[in-house]
């Protein structure tokens, strides 16, 4: 039978972790929404940005496009930006993104490709461990949930120069994508070459009008891939705070209701046990009374 102490240190112990795991949960949901609104707000513009793109490269001359646009033929190495969290407690949001991670680098390496890692956020890559010590080309910590745009500049730049140095031939990035608060959608996308849709697919969007350019097609393309870049890492390390603090959120609630269900079961215990030791006790003056 459990020993009466034990159960109510126990029963301390949890409730002590409820607090914290509310506490936690009361935070995240006050940050999120902040978070969510800030996510959402990038959208149109990272996605207009494609839309631009998309434009001046149906106009552009395809033999003379730049390599940010069009990439390179021959792909021998691949850089793979992870962005995962700093911080744990937010569920499956960093497991996710490192396997996610993992299962790429394998598919690359099966294809015969060289595999670079650039990592922002702590978390994927203390997993990733040694399977990365010789693979990583940068790494960045401690500007989640407080990036500024020219935090992604200079990874863009980053970025850009090992392009042109000829150290990796593509450039993909993989990051959870905020839809609600107990869904983030793990997303793959390419920055080198440039991911933008069809002309055809644009027609909503009221690019399909005759426009004529001054410098050229190209010239602006120039001016524009570089910023691309850094407008799609700054909206995915957006749309990936709003979920870390979505998943922190989540799993904080789900914390606190399973801390409130074990306390309730060892208050049970603990009762069952308190009543038994004094029915014992009773018991046992009982049957000492009636030996007198």
């Amino acid at each position: 039978m459990p020993n009466l102490k034990d159960l109510k240190t126990r029963i301390d112990s949890v409730k002590s972790t409820q607090k914290i795991t509310s506490a936690m949960k009361l935070v995240a949901a006050a940050k999120l929404r902040r978070a969510e609104e800030v996510a959402q707000a990038s959208r149109p513009y990272s996605n207009r940005m494609n839309d631009v793109i998309a434009s001046l490269a149906a106009k552009a001359d395809a033999s003379s496009a730049p390599e940010l646009l069009v990439g390179r033929s021959d792909v021998k190495t691949h850089l793979l930006v992870i962005i995962s969290a700093d911080k744990g407690l937010c569920g499956g949001f960093n497991a996710f993104i490192t396997r996610a991670a993992r299962k790429i680098m394998q598919e690359k390496q099966a294809a015969g490709q060289n595999v670079l890692v650039y990592v922002v956020g702590r978390k994927s890559a203390d997993a990733l461990g040694d399977e990365i010590s010789d693979k990583t080309f940068g790494r960045v910590e401690g500007i989640q949930g407080k990036a500024e745009f020219g935090d992604t500049q200079e990874i863009a730049a980053k970025i850009i120069e090992g392009f042109e140095a000829g150290t990796f031939d593509s450039v993909s990035m993989l990051y959870n994508k905020f839809v609600n608060v107990i869904k983030q959608d793990v997303t793959h996308s390419s920055l080198i070459p440039a991911e933008v849709g069809e002309v055809e697919e644009q027609a909503d969007t009221g690019l399909q009008a005759s426009y004529e350019y001054e410098p050229d097609e190209e010239e602006i393309l120039k001016a524009l891939l570089p910023r691309n870049v850094a407008t799609q890492l700054f909206s995915a390390l957006l749309e990936s705070s709003a979920s870390e603090l979505a998943a922190r959120m989540t799993a904080m609630d789900n914390a606190t209701r399973n801390a409130g269900d074990m306390i309730d079961r060892l208050t049970l215990v603990y009762n069952r046990t308190r009543q038994a030791n004094i029915t014992k006790e009773l018991i046992e003056i009982i049957s000492g009374a009636e030996a007198l």
